[in-house]
């Protein structure tokens, strides 16, 4: 969402977001992802619609002059930027004998990037399971897929875990701050499986670790942790 905004202010473009929630506190007090998305000139919808009716709705929207991006940039579209990213790691992957390692929301990069490199590319569903991140494959081609490793247990995407906080915590000690929301579970699964000569994908999105790290604080501290 962020992201987008920006990209819109700079071409001097109507961005609007559909939600269909947006949490009460975080209305009241803006932080994170959707304060700065709302100072580039965002408008952002809650709408009581859900799953495919959303779907359905906002591409009823669509006109000629309006670029509809799905969630998790799950767009064709998305595959040019995709490869630009495989032609820059392609050949630094195959000298050095690496595998590719993402966690996955639609799966939209790990699809493209295992169409585009010459090797392997690992990744875990966050959002949904194997058979959610399938569907998604399906959608964008189909055709050869990336490899899906199970998490080690089942997460809901979003709901905070103490050890995913902890674990990010550790992670920055190594001066690389990641993402709250798909970083832990990523690093986690490469922990459970032993993964060795990786190259590991940075999901990004580290500005809305504002807003998560407020969470982390309010239930730890009820917790008598934090």
């Amino acid at each position: 969402m962020y992201s987008l905004s920006l990209l819109a202010k700079i071409k001097d473009k109507q961005f609007i977001y559909f939600t269909n929630h947006i949490p009460k506190h975080l209305k009241q007090n803006p932080s994170g992802n959707y304060k700065e998305a709302l100072k580039n000139g965002a408008e952002i919808i809650e709408i009581n619609l859900s799953g495919e009716k959303l779907r359905e709705y906002v591409l009823s929207l669509k006109d000629e002059n309006t670029l509809i991006i799905e969630e998790g940039g799950r767009v064709k579209e998305s595959e040019t930027g995709i490869k630009l990213l495989a032609d820059e790691i392609n050949e630094y992957c195959k000298i050095n004998n690496l595998k590719v390692f993402l966690p996955s929301g639609t799966g939209t990069t790990a699809y493209f990037l295992a169409k585009h490199l010459d090797v392997e590319v690992l990744c875990v569903p966050c959002v949904g399971d194997e058979k959610y991140l399938k569907k998604q494959f399906e959608w964008l081609g189909g055709g050869e897929i990336p490899t899906i490793l199970t998490p080690r247990k089942k997460y809901h995407f979003g709901k905070l875990y103490k050890e995913f906080f902890y674990l990010w915590k550790e992670l920055k000690k190594s001066g690389i701050e990641f993402d709250l929301l798909y970083d832990p579970i990523g690093w986690d699964t490469v922990l459970y499986y032993g993964l060795k000569n990786i190259l590991y994908i940075h999901q990004g999105g580290i500005r809305g670790n504002e807003t998560m790290i407020k969470r982390y604080e309010y239930k730890l501290g009820k917790e008598g942790i934090f």
